[in-house]
This record gives structure tokens, C-alpha cells and sequence, in this order.
């Protein structure tokens, strides 16, 4: 039966975060069996290796920015410690988890968070950061497990990522789920080892049955636009009126009256077509030329495509967060093993209020799972990269 455990701890100093996360992963069912398993060579020693066959271990693992010089140092104390010698992870400028001790969100000090799965044997398959390149999809691992999701980091200063994430996508058919790093200093992936740039993660074999779900902490404003004239980033036309106009009667009279105070507040949004759940792109109004009537938007747009508004506040974000975790609930029918959580920078306290409110709705809607993860500089859902998102991915017990 598959097996998860978790840890989350802060500390003076990476050391000290470290030995907490490890008191509270070894306290966890299981956890002194897989310590005295016998460990198989690390795919680190060889970076051009996935995980060998006859694994059965998978750990994540999320550092803070402010330790993440020290990231191989940690990693290298975690497989010694637990035996588990697969890992992948990010940095992020916030991270989070949840155990049985509780959860909890961690910004601006040392913090580590992990999760270690005990898999089925050979159900997974660590691929490194290495650009685009499809990390091994055709062998013979992928005609026999078939891989239905790949749990993906990546570097958002990487130029290609879109097309790094479509080849990776397309390469298995897997549905895509992950986070950008972020940090005020090295963008660390960890992926058999310590990088940056690219995209890693790991392939999860099709005998896992891992959920995932997307919460946009928005609402619509209004109904579905068409931008008629729009070049590069600026909409100059919506429905066939200047597009200034149209946004000033969707966000109403007081709003309008003062556009300085829609910063932060309304975005625009970008439907994604095919979509029979009505997904959308959230991206940032970038600029308003109030003389011609035009919006500039933080993405690139062409005449013909669909636009909307969004507002983004506290209880639009809370309860479209619960609506989510609401739908998620509905499709599983099986107990919930472990999850992994990664959430926008510009979500956790910044949006819900005091530190710890976002992972307090999950626990409450969810239940006392293990979890891991952290506050992206975007969010990775199917092979699509959003913003101000929270994505979940529910790892449920086999049959």
C-alpha cells in the first residue's frame, strides 16, 4: 500500500530546520522500515541518468530562498537520514506543509518542507533540468507504465519554457502539474541533484492515481469579450468599442472614477479555448492610455481573441479556493494519501491575511494529510503556465 509521511520546520539556520523536518519525518508511520532499506546509487553521481528501476522511494523537497546556497547540503542530509535517495524540488520565497503535527507557510527564514512517498516499485521516473528535452519519453519505461502525470519545477528566467513544457507534455501525453521557483537569489531545482534552469521533475507511472485541481482566486467581472483590434500585448478594441470603455463599465462607476485603484484588484483574463470548465489565464492590467482608450496586458494578444476581467480579493480567493477543493472531493472516491500544494507569491498572506490562512482552508477541507510545497513565481497545470494560482495535486490510495 502506498505510504506517505511529512515534515515542515523552521530554524535558526538551515541545520536546524533540517533536524526538525527529520524529527517529525522519522516520527512518521514507517518511517524507521525505510531508514534501514538498503540504498540504491544516487542518479546525482551521473546527471544524465533518471531513477534506475527497483526504486520505490520518491521524496519533494522546498527550501526557502534565504537557504538555497545550501540546498545540495540539505539534500544530501536528507538521504543520508532516510535512506530515500530519489528527490525532487525548488526554492521558493515562501514554502509550506502540513503533517500530523499541523501545517504551516514560511517566508523570509530558514525553512524546509518535505514529503516522501512510498511508491509502487518502479512506478516513477526523475528527469533532470536539461532545456527541452523530453527527458527520456519512448523508452521502454514509457511503454510499460504509460505515465499520466509528470510533477514539473522550472526556472522562470528559462526564454523557451512554453515550448519546454509542450514538448514535455507531448512527449507522454502526461497532464503536467508543478511551480516555477522563485528567490531573491539561485533559482534551485532538485532533480537527482542541485540545478537551475530548464524544467525537472518526476514522470508518476499510470498505476498512481494522482488528482489535480486548479483555483484561480478570481471572479469574473463580466461575460467573455472579443479583443477586435489588438497587436503584441495592447487591446486597442473590445466587441468593437474602445476597449477602455468596456473595461470602465465592468468594474463600475467608483472603480472608474479612480483607475489608480484597480492595481492589484482587476486583472484580465485570457479564455482558454476547448475549455468545458471555463479556464482562463489570469494576467496583470499593465497600463492604460486613457487619450486612445487602450489597456495594455501582461501577455501577448491578437485580434479575434477572447478577453474578460476578473476581480481578486480575499473572499473571491477563499471561495474559489473551497470551490475547488469542493470539486476535487467530488471525484475522489478513495482515501487521500498525500498532496503536493503550489500557490502563486502573490497568494498566501499577501491575499489571504495572516501567514497559515491558505493552508488552513486545505486542512479543514482535506483533512490531516501529508503535504508539501510552495509559493511559485507561476503555477504549472496541465501544460499551461498560470499566475495567482493555487494548484493541487492529491495522490489517492490504489485499489
Amino acid at each position: 500500500m502506498t505510504r506517505f509521511r511529512a515534515g515542515h520546520a523552521a530554524g535558526a539556520d538551515w541545520r536546524e530546520a533540517v533536524d526538525a523536518c527529520l524529527k517529525e519525518l522519522m516520527q512518521a508511520p514507517r518511517a524507521a522500515a525505510r531508514a534501514n532499506q538498503p540504498r540504491t546509487k544516487s542518479p546525482g553521481s551521473n546527471p544524465s541518468r533518471t531513477s534506475p528501476p527497483g526504486t520505490n522511494h520518491l521524496g519533494f523537497l522546498y527550501v526557502t530562498d534565504v537557504i538555497a546556497e545550501q540546498a545540495g547540503e540539505i539534500l544530501d542530509r536528507l538521504r543520508r537520514e532516510t535512506g530515500v535517495e530519489h528527490w525532487i524540488g525548488a526554492t521558493g520565497i515562501g514554502i509550506l506543509g502540513a503533517s500530523a503535527q499541523g501545517s504551516g507557510e514560511y517566508y523570509d527564514q530558514p525553512a524546509v518542507s518535505a514529503l516522501i512517498a512510498d511508491l509502487p516499485d518502479d512506478s516513477f521516473r526523475v528527469f533532470p533540468g536539461r532545456g527541452d528535452d523530453a527527458a527520456g519519453a519512448g523508452s521502454d519505461w514509457f511503454e510499460t507504465q504509460r505515465p499520466n502525470v509528470a510533477i514539473v519545477h522550472a526556472d522562470p528566467r528559462a526564454q523557451r519554457l512554453p515550448v519546454m513544457l509542450d514538448r514535455l507534455a507531448e512527449a507522454s501525453g502526461a497532464f503536467l502539474v508543478g511551480g516555477l521557483a522563485s528567490s531573491r537569489g539561485p533559482m534551485v531545482q532538485i532533480a537527482g541533484e542541485v540545478s537551475e534552469g530548464g524544467a525537472s521533475g518526476a514522470w508518476i507511472g499510470s498505476s498512481i492515481e494522482l488528482v489535480a485541481g486548479l483555483s484561480q482566486g478570481c471572479a469574473p467581472i463580466g461575460p467573455a469579450h472579443i479583443a477586435t483590434t489588438a497587436q503584441k500585448n495592447v487591446v486597442m478594441e473590445i466587441d468593437g468599442r474602445p476597449a477602455l470603455d468596456v473595461f470602465k463599465e465592468e468594474i463600475g462607476d467608483v472603480l472608474a472614477r479612480n483607475l489608480e485603484r484597480c492595481a492589484n484588484f482587476i486583472y484580465a483574463a485570457l479564455p482558454v479555448g476547448g475549455s468545458d470548465t471555463g479556464d482562463y489565464l489570469v494576467r496583470n492590467l499593465m497600463g492604460i492610455d486613457p487619450n486612445k482608450g487602450w489597456i495594455a496586458i501582461g501577455d501577448h494578444i491578437e485580434s479575434g481573441d477572447g478577453i474578460m476581467f476578473t476581480k481578486r480579493d480575499r473572499p473571491s480567493a477563499n471561495a474559489d479556493l473551497v470551490k475547488m477543493l469542493d470539486r476535487l472531493k467530488k471525484r475522489i472516491t478513495r482515501p487521500i494519501q498525500g498532496g503536493l500544494y503550489f500557490s502563486c507569491l502573490s497568494r498566501g498572506h499577501n491575499l489571504f491575511g495572516d501567514a497559515g490562512t491558505e493552508m488552513a482552508i486545505l486542512r479543514e477541507q482535506l483533512g490531516d494529510i501529508p503535504l508539501a510545497g510552495f509559493f511559485a513565481n507561476g503555477e504549472i497545470s496541465h501544460r499551461r503556465l498560470y499566475g495567482h494560482t493555487g494548484v493541487l495535486a492529491l495522490f489517492v490510495e490504489p485499489e
